[in-house]
């Protein structure tokens, strides 16, 4: 009876609360909009024709789209390029939404992905035979898709079980790898794979993406800012987005300038990285240790100014290639300790100390 009575309440409600929300969906269409979605997600290409820069894969995927066979794809390059969305929008182009679930699997980094799971499920998946023809008559190819992303996070034994059934079950099932570093692939796999790199994005195409986004949202940004977004995204449209939709919620509704946009990525404004070097120029550790203390107070990211200090070291005019080789390297030693979690203050005021030591030898 205990487990029987809520049951039995709370059965009716929800299905009559569900029969209203779909006749609102149904009569107005607004219920379905009201949803909301990450820009990141509600702006991914629906279609191959709308990914933006990588001529080249568009080009192979499109020809297989039109009833020629796809290689088995290997996908890498930086993070928000456009990997995982170009193969999702060609999978779902071949198949239509609702082949879509059948015929794809989609493993990530956060999925189990170890050898058991290759040798099962994988296999399990690549076993299947598919028809070819989709419910509204359209012709799709006889093969399923595994798409397995992040591989390069996979262990080299889960990446050796993958070479076998990608070679015994080539007539059913074609996969793709998506990876940032090509290097962390095994041998076998690179060699039986299209490779594609996905370069980063240009400025200018970021730019027009950006502008659409901020039109359809209506949003207001000024063109420094749009230009400013890029310069800090590095080519990737995924953070680019991001950042525009969190100003945007910051500033409600009010124009978005350069100097939000530093604010929301974590940028640490030029003035702040000048004034640091000359401290270190002038030669007096007790400033130096002021604003160190400050800078880490302030909440910026020491990694961030690493970045960012060595674009301005390596351009910079004033120092000789002794002092900048010296600099750079003790900024490659710092990221390193950063990386393994080593205690910002420390690291901070060690580079400090070898930029202050280098400057005032001279």
């Amino acid at each position: 009876a205990f487990l029987k009575g809520p049951s039995s309440i709370s059965t009716k409600p929800p299905a009559a609360k569900e029969k209203g929300a779909a006749g609102a969906a149904g009569s107005s269409g607004e219920g379905k909009r009201l949803k909301p979605i990450p820009w990141v997600e509600k702006y991914r290409p629906k279609n191959v024709d709308e990914v933006a820069f990588q001529d080249e894969v568009v080009a192979v995927l499109k020809k297989s789209l039109e009833g020629a066979d796809l290689p088995n794809l290997l996908f890498y390059g930086p993070p928000g390029t456009g990997k995982t969305s170009t193969i999702l929008a060609a999978a779902r182009e071949l198949y239509g939404p609702e082949l879509f679930r059948q015929r794809v699997l989609e493993l990530n980094a956060s999925d189990e992905r170890g050898i058991q799971v290759i040798r099962e499920k994988v296999k399990a998946f690549a076993q299947l035979t598919a028809s070819g023809s989709r419910s509204d008559g359209k012709a799709c190819p006889p093969f399923k898709i595994v798409i397995l992303d992040e591989a390069d996070s996979m262990t080299s034994a889960a990446q050796a079980a993958l070479r076998r059934t990608m070679e015994k079950e080539s007539k059913t099932t074609r996969f793709c790898l998506i990876c940032n570093y090509i290097s962390r692939i095994i041998e076998p796999l690179t060699s039986r794979c299209s490779k594609f790199r996905f370069k980063p994005l240009s400025d200018k195409i970021q730019q027009q993406r950006l502008l659409d986004v901020s039109e359809k949202e209506h949003v207001k940004i000024s063109s420094e800012a749009v230009s400013y977004l890029v310069k800090v995204s590095e080519g990737d449209l995924r953070k680019a987005i991001t950042f525009l939709q969190s100003a945007t919620r910051l500033m409600g509704g009010k124009e978005i300038t350069e100097k939000i946009v530093t604010e929301i990525a974590g940028v640490i404004p030029k003035e702040t990285t000048d004034e640091l070097l000359s401290v270190c120029q002038s030669g007096s550790f007790e400033k130096l240790e002021t604003l160190a203390k400050n800078l880490i107070n302030e909440g910026y990211a020491v990694a961030q100014l690493v970045n960012q200090l060595h674009d301005t070291v390596v351009e910079s005019e004033d120092y000789s290639d002794k002092q900048k080789s010296a600099i750079v390297e003790k900024l490659a030693e710092v990221d390193k300790c950063l990386a393994d979690g080593a205690d910002e203050y420390l690291q901070l005021m060690s580079l400090c100390a070898l930029v202050m030591q280098q400057l005032t030898q001279n």
